[in-house]
């Protein structure tokens, strides 16, 4: 393996080689991913929305670099995160997506221009709306004839939260929209909390002897995501309404004109929305309202540009997990200075030694902070960040902060270069760097090579299989693993669904322990017999494959149809195989990924451990895609020359009428469209007896004209 460039002083991407941004995605894909799992289902970050952004960023432009790097689950295609099983769940008719970011004036210059490429467009009139960027909750309000029937949060982007209840305790949301009404009206927008209010909270929290919260976001969350409506009641929370979702019309041909026709349904809209003409335009308003930031009274973290034209919208479409027609502009971060007290080096569940730092508590934009991730041993050699030192920390409206600097002139008197540990502190196990054979170079991650005894690993593994987005089992949360495991109880997955009937035998029985009682002990084996029915892309996530994230066990479920299959493909996918390029026919699923299906599959210990999770489990078929069309759920490969759409515009259109898009023609291949030059992909349709159309029948097929 080679060198990963550390956070600190990273290499430029366009410096590395095949080899170095490889290991270097992957060691982000595990750090962004747990940092999306703590924001999204806890309401509880760890991590600054800077360092976060940065960590971002990177990845990204480790994949613009490295295009094999953008597999289909690839963390730049996901959103959000899986909704709570304490609400009921809804999905959403149409996904709500989360938007790309930028940082600079040169990144906003270069979005326009994006767009104007995009459509084809080098001259004439191109509007964007420009409006704050709340720090909230995202909330989707469903309407039909104008009254106000359900209430949804993001969750994942696809299915979220029914907080129906919760929602008609906001005052600022209308129960009936005023005037002429739509038949079916999805108005998308967050719920806040004003700084005002948030104090009065947290003020009210200390003197009852409750827990603070960390800032007006997690408030807002945690006030909306509430079992009890008179708790939310009890909360005040405030609405911006910024988009739509489902109608079944629109009342205006513009994003501007959508809005204001919410406004006078009697919805909120942020009043500084505005128009903009040009990226000049978009940055000086930009400027102008940095300033008034810390006036405005609730927190935003940047601003949105939206292309106004509706019809030039759909055209633009989306990629991945954001759409092309916006993008969020950013706000730099904010600092202060502390001193750290100590690291510590915790264990993930790939056996990664990451320290932490420990920090003299301080408020950062209006936040008390105490740890901030110090990412691997380079970052600290490269800063030189010894335990005493003072530090400048800065984040951006979350918790933890980013270290992005060591006061050296402050620097204690014997202050010594922290040793990092070569031993992992939880099994005794060497942790080593793993030396690629042809480079010689070192891994920026030390791993502990005990992965069968070491408690950190197996327990991590745990609690990823039982997480909210994996089998998402009730009550089986970290603490409980801890306790199963510490105890004996469950050391493998399968262990979890042979509990009820092992602990019948226990002395002393489970409900006789601390913590645990007749009525939490039954509640805990009925959601484990809950989850003994799942979707087959569940369990593939909740597997714990490397590479293989939600996204990905989504495509892959897609792809095989059932497990077995699945299973038996990766078993035999050795290099070379007819079964290894079967997976990497799979469109955004490359050599990386099939690599990590063949040898988790190939592992005789993996291969015993599922045998035993099948005995216990029964796998369903993936939901069907939710879209009523005729291409929805096909497999679609366009080839040749098209004529009336640009290659992205055709891939972005199928991807919205509910198809996958695939970059080779194999039997799995329902649907080929086929323009002038068409060459080798339409010779192999032909061969397959795969049904071949035109752009034009496209078109007609697609209702489109």
């Amino acid at each position: 393996m080679t060198k990963k460039p550390s956070h600190a002083h990273p290499a430029p991407v366009e410096q590395l080689t095949p080899l170095e941004a490889r290991a270097e995605h992957a060691r982000l894909h595990e750090e962004i991913a747990a940092h999306d799992r703590r924001y999204y289902q806890e309401d509880a970050p760890t991590i600054s929305d800077a360092d976060y952004d940065a960590l971002r960023l990177r990845y990204q432009e480790l994949e613009r670099a490295f295009p094999e790097l953008a597999t289909a689950e690839s963390l730049t295609k996901t959103v959000g995160a899986r909704p709570s099983e304490k609400f009921a769940k809804v999905k959403h008719t149409v996904p709500m997506l989360s938007l790309g970011n930028v940082f600079s004036d040169e990144e906003v210059e270069d979005f326009v221009a994006r767009v104007r490429r995009f459509l084809n467009l080098r001259d004439g009139a191109l509007r964007f709306t420009f409006e704050p960027k709340i720090d909230g909750l995202s909330c989707s309000l469903r309407y039909e004839k104008g009254r106000l029937v359900q209430a949804a949060t993001r969750g994942d982007g696809y299915e979220g939260e029914d907080v129906t209840a919760n929602i008609r305790t906001v005052d600022e949301i209308p129960q009936r929209l005023r005037g002429d009404n739509l038949d079916v009206l999805e108005v998308r927008g967050e719920v806040y909390m004003t700084h005002r209010d948030f104090a009065a909270l947290n003020a009210r929290q200390k003197e009852a002897g409750k827990t603070l919260f960390a800032n007006p976001r997690n408030a807002a969350a945690g006030s909306l995501r509430q079992l009890d409506p008179k708790i939310t009641a009890s909360r005040p929370l405030h609405f911006f309404a910024y988009g739509w979702g489902e109608a079944s019309a629109l009342p205006a041909k513009t994003q501007l004109g959508v809005l204001e026709a919410l406004r006078s349904y009697g919805l909120p809209v942020n009043p500084l929305t505005t128009l903009c003409d040009s990226a000049e335009e978009m940055l000086a308003h930009y400027r102008a309202i940095e300033t008034q930031r810390a006036t405005l009274g609730y927190d935003i973290d940047g601003v949105v540009y939206k292309v106004d034209d509706i019809a030039l919208q759909e055209r633009l479409g989306f990629v991945s997990r954001a759409p092309r027609w916006a993008v969020a502009h950013k706000f730099p971060a904010e600092r202060a200075t502390t001193i750290l007290s100590d690291i510590e080096i915790q264990v993930g569940r790939t056996g990664a030694l990451t320290p932490v730092a420990r920090l003299e508590p301080v408020t950062v934009g209006g936040v008390v902070v105490s740890n901030a991730t110090l990412h691997n041993e380079d970052y600290i050699e490269d800063k030189d960040i010894r335990i005493g030192d003072t530090v400048v920390v800065q984040r951006a409206g979350d918790v933890i902060p980013q270290i992005v600097e060591v006061m050296k002139e402050r620097r204690p008197h014997g202050a010594k270069p922290y040793a990092f540990p070569h031993i992992c502190p939880r099994c005794g196990s060497a942790a080593l760097r793993e030396i690629d054979e042809k480079t010689g170079k070192t891994d920026a991650v030390r791993r502990c090579t005990g992965s069968l005894v070491c408690p950190a690993q197996a327990i991590e593994r745990l609690k990823h299989f039982a997480s909210r987005n994996a089998m998402d089992i009730e009550g089986l949360g970290d603490k409980q693993i801890e306790f199963f495991y510490d105890e004996g109880m469950i050391r493998t997955a399968s262990d979890i669904f042979t509990l009820a009937k092992r602990e019948a035998h226990m002395s002393p029985r489970l409900a006789e322990r601390e913590g645990y009682g007749e009525t939490s002990v039954r509640n805990l084996f009925a959601a484990i017999e809950a989850r003994r029915k799942i979707p087959v892309n569940r369990f593939i996530y909740a597997l714990g494959v490397r590479h293989v994230g939600e996204t990905n066990a989504r495509r892959l479920a897609r792809h095989f149809g059932d497990f077995e299959s699945l299973r038996e493909t990766a078993s035999a996918a050795a290099p070379g195989s007819d079964a290894r390029e079967r997976i990497n026919s799979i469109d955004g699923v490359g050599p990386v990924v099939a690599e990590a299906l063949h040898d988790f599959f190939a592992e005789p210990h993996n291969e015993r451990e599922i045998d035993a999770l099948l005995k216990q489990i029964t796998l369903e078929p993936m939901p069907a895609v939710a879209l009523a069309s005729p291409v929805a759920g096909k497999t679609v490969v366009f080839t040749g020359a098209l004529e009336r759409l640009t290659r992205d515009e055709a891939k972005a259109q199928a991807e919205r009428f509910g198809a996958h898009v695939a970059g080779s023609v194999s039997k799995k291949t329902d649907l080929v469209v086929a323009g002038p030059g068409a060459g080798s992909k339409l010779k192999k349709a032909a061969e397959l007896g795969i049904e071949v159309i035109s752009e034009d029948e496209w078109f007609a097929r697609t209702g489109q004209g």
